[in-house]
């Protein structure tokens, strides 16, 4: 066995070692053998090619402010994308850590990515637990992706970079990351969404092809984490089991599956999203469906009336409106018409507020702030609505005040709902270095606000 490294290894590194013991430790890890066009051809009709926006949105900002890389493989290891920090990208390439390099186990020996793959569930490697001599100066953590209604495996998501590659929040904001990304695949349109698994036909034929699928043999559904670094395990559950991904968008779990969304953040009607397509709803309808998918056990007529409407006596009014919403659904999603007595939705539907409500459980701030694109249908003054948009704001506030870094914190401070406030304000001035040019600009706005206060 290889054994530069001191000290006895990790048995998740020791045995990856035992894998790649056929490999040269001192060779260059990745092997790039695509052209270019092939990639292109590749990527363009590979399932990822919808998730790689996500992974844009969520993650490679804070990977290129923290130095990082960012890398989107395929279930084979070949990294498909890599963006992220431009001088880490540069020394990345020289150990041919790019675009179209194969990174499996199987050529490149112990990595986040390939390991990730090979065992089918979340992993990190720090500097000399990696095989090749050539990558002990990096460290990485990787999750890999799955499609929610089948559990087929399609991917890997890697950060790859110094220790902060393997800090403690990192395996958090990948597995948010990650299913973020899972769910946009399972809500893409069928015109919209792939058919082909790899190999698509651009590498068919090319260099050693697709390594076969691992087989994991745990759901990796349940997460617990390993004390000494970290590292995500899978939890065994009973013979026959089927492999389901883990589920963040919604705070009522169930079987993975591509279930309608609901998308109420940052606008006043509400877009209903299903495998089918988008339906847009009126803010009155899109109001109802918030309500009923924020209390899944249901409500009376009465109950839900004075959700709505502020009023109980207005069961009437509510049920006329029952029936137009019903007649929608009955073309848009049939799963969702809703039941009566008490009235609740016969299906869950994820809704994008319980999202960023889950994304702030895990701890995943800056992808709770990207998510999260202005209140619940801000013009609404349905009580119910306006309980759930207060919650949603206020925690989302809370998170970045006490435990956000500066750059998510002046992020939220540039939104409608943190622009005027003081506190976010006063704690992002805090948190800046004295050095910082931005702190003339922060000092400046803090002043204002708190000039306008004394007016008042």
């Amino acid at each position: 066995m290889r054994g530069s490294a001191p000290g006895q290894p990790r048995r998740l590194v020791a045995e990856s070692w035992r894998r790649s013991a056929a490999l040269d430790p001192d060779a260059v890890p990745g092997m790039l053998d695509v052209p270019d066009d092939l990639l292109r051809a590749y990527r363009a009709e590979h399932p990822l090619s919808l998730a790689w926006p996500v992974v844009e949105r969520l993650l490679v900002r804070y990977a290129t402010d923290a130095g990082l890389v960012v890398a989107l493989g395929d279930r084979a290891g070949r990294l498909l994308w890599v963006d992220g920090d431009r001088t880490a990208r540069r020394r990345a390439e020289n150990m041919a850590f790019l675009e179209g390099a194969d990174w499996s186990e199987a050529v490149a020996g112990t990595s986040a990515p390939g390991t990730a793959l090979a065992l089918g569930r979340a992993v990190q490697i720090r500097r000399d637990e990696h095989f090749a001599r050539m990558v002990h100066p990096w460290s990485c953590s990787a999750v890999p992706l799955r499609d929610r209604a089948t559990g087929t495996l399609l991917g890997v998501l890697d950060v790859t970079g110094g220790d902060a590659a393997v800090a403690a929040g990192v395996l958090p904001l990948l597995e948010a990351t990650a299913a973020a990304a899972e769910a946009e695949l399972a809500l893409a349109s069928p015109g919209d969404r792939p058919t082909s698994l790899p190999p698509p036909t651009a590498l068919a034929s090319v260099g050693h092809g697709q390594a076969p699928l691992p087989d994991a043999p745990h759901a990796p559904g349940h997460r617990p984490h390993d004390a000494e670094l970290g590292v995500a395990v899978p939890h065994a559950e009973p013979a026959g089991a089927p492999s389901r991904p883990v589920v963040v968008a919604s705070r009522s779990q169930g079987p993975a599956s591509a279930r309608p969304a609901l998308c109420v953040l940052g606008r006043d009607d509400a877009a209903l999203r299903t495998p089918d397509g988008t339906t847009t709803l009126s803010a009155r309808h899109a109001e109802i469906l918030t309500v009923l998918a924020d209390r899944p056990a249901g409500l009376s007529a009465a109950e839900l009336a004075e959700a709505v409407y502020g009023r109980d006596d207005a069961v009437v009014t509510l049920r006329a409106e029952m029936v137009r919403l019903r007649k929608i659904l009955e073309d848009a999603a049939p799963d969702l018409v809703p039941l009566a007595r008490p009235y609740r939705l016969p299906a869950p539907l994820d809704l994008d507020a319980h999202r960023v409500l889950a994304f702030l459980e895990r701890g995943a701030h800056r992808v709770a702030l990207a998510a999260y694109p202005g209140p619940v249908l801000p013009s609404s003054t349905a009580p119910s609505v306006v309980v759930l948009r207060d919650l949603v704001r206020e925690r989302l506030r809370e998170a970045l005040v006490t435990d956000g870094s500066v750059e998510a914190l002046l992020e939220f401070a540039r939104t409608p709902d943190g622009t005027d406030d003081v506190d976010v304000w006063r704690t992002a001035l805090r948190l800046l270095p004295a050095r910082s040019p931005r702190r003339a600009g922060v000092v400046l706005h803090l002043e204002r606000l708190e000039a306008e206060l004394v007016a008042d």
